[in-house]
């Protein structure tokens, strides 16, 4: 089970910080990713980071978002910097490729003045 926390609202050029926190004892070993999913359109992949904490972004993240992991407490994180109106969106948190079952509620994200 996947929990994603701390989205909101918050102003353009604004900072959030996201939180999952992952059940299981595989964790360390997984690629673990953030998703979003903006109104009308589909879920993309934002950031990834390995278990040895190699990390990818989406271009149009990079530079302004930060993806860490702390394998002892099982919790992966993205910070959120520079916040645009266009990062409005659910963001949720899964394995690299997804799987079905770790999809959760995810956390709403709102960037507007």
């Amino acid at each position: 089970q996947l929990q994603a926390s701390g989205g909101g609202l918050v102003q353009p050029g604004g900072s959030l910080r996201l939180s999952c926190v992952a059940s299981g004892s595989n964790f360390s070993i997984n690629v673990m990713g953030w998703y979003r999913q903006a109104p009308g359109k589909q879920r993309e992949l934002v950031a990834d980071i390995t278990s040895g904490r190699r990390t990818n972004y989406a271009d149009s993240v990079k530079g302004r978002f930060t993806v860490s992991r702390d394998n002892l407490k099982n919790t992966v994180y993205l910070q959120m910097n520079s916040l645009k109106p266009e990062d409005t969106a659910v963001y949720y948190c899964n394995t690299v490729p997804p799987l079905p079952r770790y999809w959760g509620q995810g956390t709403l994200v709102t960037v507007s003045s």
